[in-house]
């Protein structure tokens, strides 16, 4: 589907090393600001347990996960919003994403510098919303100056204008208070018609809490993890909790290796795993499955999408020509071992057009395409 995920926050807070473990990718990691310049993206595979025991069961010759896309885009400054450091650039990049994951930094290294001269992630926070909201202002203002004209016109345009200029002026009052879009609770009809204008600000947020190694087995009590989950309730956003550098670590390992290194370090799995799952909770979004000796493979769906929608994400030819869909539970299928075995309980379904596909579904598609 393309949906994609930005990396924000200072410089040296570790959003390079979160992206290298994430990617494995290696992007450079350094101790100065703007050693990202341009934006890093890693297409990264989302491990999904049922898949993996579903593959266990069938053998495919093929097994795909689906991924979601990371950007590690530069460093945010003070000033970002008016073309400090790489501020314009930084701003680019991040109105291409679809959500933003804020690493907050927790650690205390003397050896690797903070811009800001200490650590506080709720400063760090703030830096970057204030720089965020600045910009937003600059391109409310701009639609505003269009807008006030076409308000003053005749007929249905100018009726359509003036309920785009209200919605208009309350976000911006509330960004001169400095608080995010995301904060502003619009309604339906007040996001639509905001919608194309991409705000920085109104993208939805999944806060990382970057500690070192020796703070994970204290994480809970930590002051500055309790800071940063402390801002994440305020906004009804998820926490992950992880050490990016043990993480880039981990990644590094061959794979025989790894579940050792865990176990060592007091992990029932990688953070990476927690961060994953967490984007994928927070864009929305749920996974279907199709299943066959050749492949099985998962696929990306918003929650919601009805059977011909999901079926479109395979290819549109799926979606147009549509019939029905056979559909059982993942479930049924690791439960009773086989497809031929889930339709012998008759726990095999026919659904049509109206169905709404379940996280865990799987799939195969009737569909007939006339040219």
């Amino acid at each position: 589907m393309g949906l994609s995920i930005g990396i924000v926050g200072l410089p040296n807070v570790g959003k390079s090393t979160l992206f290298n473990a994430l990617s494995n990718a290696g992007a450079l990691a350094a101790n100065y600001p703007f050693a990202t310049i341009e934006p890093n993206i890693g297409i990264v595979p989302v491990y999904d347990e049922r898949l993996a025991q579903i593959a266990a069961k069938v053998k495919p010759l093929k097994l795909i996960y689906t991924t979601l896309e990371f950007v590690d885009i530069a460093g945010l400054v003070r000033g970002a919003s008016k073309g400090e450091g790489l501020g314009n650039q930084f701003l680019a990049n991040i109105r291409q994403v679809d959500a933003v994951l804020y690493v907050l930094r927790c650690f205390i290294d003397d050896n690797v510098t903070h811009v800001e001269g200490s650590v506080d992630p709720q400063r760090d926070k703030d830096v970057v919303d204030t720089e965020l909201c600045l910009k937003d202002l600059e391109t409310v203002d701009k639609r505003l100056e269009k807008t006030q004209r076409n308000a003053k016109g005749p007929g249905k345009e100018g009726e359509i204008a003036k309920a785009e200029l209200a919605v208009l002026l309350k976000v911006k009052a509330k960004l001169d208070q400095g608080i995010p879009v995301r904060g502003h609770d619009l309604m339906d009809n007040e996001q639509e018609i905001i919608r194309e204008l991409f705000l920085l600000t109104n993208k939805p947020v999944l806060y990382i809490a970057n500690v070192s190694e020796a703070q994970l087995a204290s994480a809970d009590t930590d002051p500055l993890v309790l800071k940063v989950k402390e801002i994440a309730a305020k906004e009804k956003a998820e926490v992950v909790v992880l050490a990016a550098a043990l993480e880039a670590e981990i990644q590094q390992l061959p794979e025989e290796d790894r579940p050792s290194f865990l176990k060592d370090a007091g992990l029932d799995e990688p953070g990476l795993n927690k961060v994953v799952r967490a984007g994928f909770k927070m864009l929305g979004l749920w996974t279907y499955f199709t299943v066959g000796e050749k492949e099985c493979r998962a696929w990306t769906i918003h929650r919601g999408y009805t059977a011909p929608q999901a079926a479109g994400v395979i290819h549109t030819d799926f979606e147009k020509g549509f019939i029905k869909a056979e559909v059982m539970s993942c479930k049924d299928l690791l439960a009773l071992g086989s497809e031929q075995a889930v339709k012998d309980k008759g726990l095999l379904r026919i659904e049509g057009k109206e169905y709404l596909v379940q996280d865990g579904d799987c799939m195969h598609f009737r569909f007939n395409v006339t040219t």
